[in-house]
C-alpha cells in the first residue's frame, strides 16, 4: 500500500479549510436542462464525485449572463435567481458528504459559441483578426451535420464592447458571485483564461483597443482587477475567491506569456484574491492544438508553470494537467503547487480521492486520454466516459445487491467479460468467469501494444476481477456444450469478441499479408499454426523463445520485444483506416516502418473527434498517407492494387500487407449452444464498438441481472 502524504493533508484557501489537497477541477459537462436549470442529472452527477473523497469539487463554467455568453447548450447558468433552487439543492447535496464545493463563474466572450448558433452578438475587446482552422477537415458527414454552427449559416455578428458593455460586463459577474453565495457555494473561481472575456482582454493577441482598456499590462487586466472589486464588494472580504488564469497562450503571436501570468497573478493578489489556477490554452488552427491546452496530453504539462507562479506570489496555487496521484503528491511536498485538481481521471473514477487515500491505486478506473468525454461538446452531446459508463447517468444507474443471487458464467476474459463479471460479483452473484487463453484481456493486450494507456486499464480490469472472492477465473477452458452444462449458469453472458474475416481480396492469403488477429497471436504466443504457415524458422524460434521465458503475457515486455522483431517487413500497407488501422499506423512507425493506408470508408470514424486530430496529426508529421480509395482490387508478391474514387487504377509497393478490416458481431458460439441457457450477448461479439462499446454493453447487461 502507497501512502500519499502530502494529498492527504488538509489545506487552506484563505477563509477555507480542506479536508485534503485533491480538487475535481471544473469541466463543462452539459448535464443541465435545457433552460440552465439544476436538476437531477447534475445533482447526481456531483454528488457522487463528493461522496468519493474529493475535499473540494468545482462546477465548470456557470455562465454569469446566461443564455448570453454561454460555450455548450447545456451550460449551466447562474444569471437570474430562477437559477438558485437547483444550485442551493446541489451544494446541499455535496455537502452531505463532509465536501466543499466551488463555482466557476464565466462569460464566454469570443468563444461563445451558444451565441454564433442563436444568433446573438459575440462579446470582444477588440476586432478579431480572421481565423483559419483545419479541425473541420477530419470529421465525418454525421459529425459536420451535428458540429456547433449559426442556425442560418450566417456570418457572427461582433460586438466590440463599448464602456457601457463593459460595465454590464462587470455587473453580471459581481451578481452572479452574489447568487453563488445564496445558492450555498463555498468558493468562487473567475475564470480568466481558455480566450473567455476577461482572457480576451488580458492577451495582446485578441486586446487592441486604444482606452484604458487596452495596452500595456495593467490596462489589459483593468476589467479583470474591476470585476474582482465588484465580485468583492458583493460577497465580503472573507469569502474564498480565486482565478483561473493562463500560464501560456500557446501557437498564438502576442499571446499571454509567463511572465503576463505571474504578474496577472501578484495583481490579483494584492486585489484580495485567495488563490489562483494554473492553466493554459493554445489557439485552434490546428485540431491537435487543443490537446496541448487546455486539455492537454503531456503528463504534468502545467506543473513547471505552475511552480513558476508559485514562486512568484505567496497564495496557493492549483494546478491541473495529467498528474497521476504519485505526481502530485511529490509535486505538493516539493512545494510545486498547493493544491492537484483533477478532471478526467474523476470522470473515470469518482472514488479517486477515496482510493488515493487508503492506498489502493491499482484499484483506481484510469483515464486512457481517448478524449470521448470533451469531443461530445463539438456534437452537441452530453459528457461521457469511455472507461465508466455511469458518467453523467448516476441518477439512473447504480451498482445495487441483490435479492436473489444466482451464478452466472462469464465466456470471455476481455473487457467487456471481466467488468460483467466485476459487476455481477459487486450485485451479489456468483460468477465463474472462463477464458479460452492462457491470460486475461482479450484483443486489449494486443491493443495496449498501439495504444499504451490502453494497459492501464487493462491492469485495473484485472485486479478488479482478482480481489472478488465470488468470481473464479478459469483459463485455458473452451466453452463448450459440456463444460457449461456442468456448470448449470442460471445467466451466461457471452463476451467473445467479434468475429474477423479476411476480405474477398484476391492476394488476401498470401504469406506476407496478415490480419490483425493473426499479429495478435503471434506476438502473443499463441499462433503456432500461423507460424508454421508465415514465418521461417529463424522467426519462429524468436517467438517461441519468447513464450517459454514469459515475454508474451506481459505488455510490457512485449512492447520492447516488438520493438526488435514484428514479421513486417520495412514498407507495409495497411488496408482499413478504422480504430484499429489508423492505431496501427501510429504503433508501427514508431518501430521504424514506412507506412501507407489505405480508406474506403471514412477515415477514423471510430475515434472520438479530438482523439481522431492527435492520430491523423501524428501520421501525417511521419509521412503516412492515407488514401480514400473506391476498392483494393488485388495483393501481389510486391504490390497493392487499387482504384481511387474516380475509378482510376493504381499499384502501390508493399512488401507487407496488413487486413485491418473485417470486424464482425460473432454469434458463432450462440448458435452452438442447445438453448438450454439464459443467453446474453455483449462487447464485439454483439456490436463492434470497442472498449467503450464492450464496458457499456457489459455494464447494462449485469445491471439487468
Amino acid at each position: 500500500m502507497t501512502t500519499f502524504s502530502h494529498l492527504s493533508k488538509p489545506g487552506k484557501i484563505g477563509s477555507l479549510t480542506l479536508k485534503n489537497r485533491m480538487i475535481m477541477a471544473p469541466m463543462g459537462s452539459n448535464y443541465a436542462e435545457a433552460d440552465g436549470t439544476c436538476a437531477e442529472r447534475i445533482h447526481a452527477f456531483y454528488e457522487t464525485r463528493a461522496k468519493g473523497g474529493a475535499a473540494m469539487l468545482t462546477m465548470g463554467v456557470v455562465s454569469v449572463a446566461y443564455p448570453n455568453g454561454t460555450a455548450e447548450p447545456f451550460q449551466v447558468g447562474i444569471s437570474d435567481d430562477k437559477f438558485i433552487p437547483g444550485l442551493k439543492a446541489l451544494t446541499d447535496r455535496v455537502h452531505r458528504h463532509d465536501c466543499k464545493i466551488a463555482v466557476q463563474l464565466q462569460h464566454a466572450g469570443k468563444t461563445a459559441v451558444r451565441d454564433l448558433v442563436d444568433e446573438r452578438d459575440l462579446w470582444v475587446p477588440s476586432m478579431p483578426a480572421p481565423h483559419k482552422s483545419d479541425m473541420m477537415n477530419d470529421l465525418t458527414p454525421s459529425e459536420l451535420g451535428r458540429f456547433i454552427r449559426p442556425k442560418s449559416n450566417k456570418m457572427p455578428s461582433i460586438r466590440v464592447m463599448s464602456k457601457d458593455d463593459i460595465q454590464q460586463m462587470i455587473t453580471w459577474f459581481a451578481e452572479a458571485a452574489e447568487r453563488a453565495v445564496k445558492a450555498g457555494f463555498d468558493a468562487i473561481e473567475i475564470h480568466a483564461a481558455h480566450t473567455y472575456i476577461i482572457a480576451g482582454f488580458l492577451s495582446a493577441s485578441t486586446n487592441h483597443r486604444t482606452d484604458e482598456y487596452g495596452g500595456d499590462l495593467s490596462n489589459r487586466s483593468r476589467l479583470l482587477m474591476e470585476v474582482l472589486a465588484a465580485v468583492r464588494d458583493k460577497i465580503g472580504a472573507d469569502f474564498p475567491l480565486w482565478l483561473r488564469l493562463d500560464a501560456h497562450e500557446l501557437r498564438t503571436t502576442d499571446g499571454i506569456t509567463l511572465d503576463d501570468c505571474k504578474a496577472v497573478a501578484r495583481m490579483a493578489q494584492e486585489a484580495g484574491v485567495n488563490a489562483v489556477s494554473i492553466s493554459a490554452y493554445a489557439n485552434t488552427s490546428t485540431g491537435i492544438a487543443f490537446t496541448e491546452a487546455p486539455l492537454v496530453h503531456q503528463p504534468k504539462g502545467f506543473l513547471a508553470w505552475a511552480s513558476d507562479v508559485k514562486k512568484a506570489i505567496d497564495i496557493p496555487v492549483i494546478t491541473v494537467g495529467r498528474l497521476e496521484p504519485g505526481d502530485a503528491d511529490k509535486a505538493i511536498g516539493q512545494g510545486d503547487c498547493d493544491f492537484v485538481g483533477f478532471a478526467r481521471k474523476m470522470l473515470a473514477d469518482p472514488n479517486l480521492p477515496n482510493k488515493v487515500l487508503a492506498g489502493e491505486i491499482d484499484a483506481i478506473r484510469p483515464c486512457i486520454y481517448c478524449y470521448a468525454c470533451v469531443s461530445q461538446i463539438f456534437v452537441n452531446e452530453r459528457v461521457k466516459c469511455s472507461v465508466n459508463p455511469f458518467t453523467g447517468h448516476e441518477s439512473t444507474m447504480c451498482i445495487t445487491p441483490t435479492a436473489t443471487p444466482k451464478h452466472v458464467v462469464v465466456v470471455g476474459g476481455g473487457p467487456a467479460g471481466m467488468e460483467a463479471a466485476r459487476i455481477c460479483a459487486l450485485q451479489g452473484h456468483r460468477v465463474t468467469l472462463i477464458e479460452k487463453s492462457s491470460y486475461l484481456g482479450g484483443t486489449l493486450f494486443f491493443a495496449t501494444l498501439a495504444y499504451p494507456e490502453n494497459g492501464k486499464l487493462l491492469d485495473h480490469l484485472i485486479y478488479a476481477v482478482q480481489q472478488l472472492d465470488n468470481i473464479e477465473i478459469r483459463l485455458n477452458t473452451l466453452a463448450t456444450e459440456e463444460v457449461l452444462n456442468a456448470l448449470a449458469p442460471d445467466e451466461l453472458i457471452l463476451a467473445i469478441g467479434a468475429k474477423r474475416e479476411a476480405p474477398p481480396i484476391p492476394g488476401a492469403t498470401l504469406k506476407h499479408v496478415w490480419s490483425g488477429e493473426e499479429l495478435r497471436l503471434l506476438m502473443t504466443g499463441e499462433g503456432d499454426s500461423i507460424a508454421q504457415q508465415k514465418l521461417s524458422l529463424k522467426q519462429r524460434m524468436m517467438m517461441k523463445s519468447g513464450a517459454l521465458i514469459g515475454i508474451t503475457k506481459s505488455t510490457d515486455a512485449l512492447t520492447q520485444l516488438s520493438k526488435v522483431w514484428m514479421p513486417l517487413e520495412k514498407d507495409v500497407v495497411i488496408i482499413g483506416a478504422g480504430l484499429v488501422g489508423l492505431e496501427l499506423a501510429e504503433f508501427l512507425i514508431e518501430r521504424g516502418r514506412r507506412v501507407t493506408v489505405l480508406a474506403d470508408a471514412e477515415i477514423g470514424a471510430e475515434l472520438s473527434i479530438v482523439r481522431r486530430w492527435r492520430v491523423l496529426h501524428n501520421l501525417r508529421s511521419h509521412d503516412v498517407a492515407t488514401i480514400r480509395v473506391q476498392s483494393v482490387t488485388e495483393i501481389t508478391q510486391r504490390e497493392v492494387h487499387y482504384t481511387d474514387q474516380e475509378g482510376e487504377a493504381h499499384a502501390l509497393a508493399a512488401q507487407s500487407v496488413i487486413l485491418a478490416t473485417g470486424a464482425l458481431p460473432n454469434l458463432d458460439i450462440a448458435k452452438q449452444l442447445s438453448g438450454a441457457h439464459r443467453t446474453h450477448m455483449i462487447g464485439d461479439g454483439a456490436q463492434v464498438d470497442y472498449i467503450e462499446g464492450a464496458l457499456k454493453s457489459a455494464t447494462t447487461i449485469a445491471l439487468s441481472i
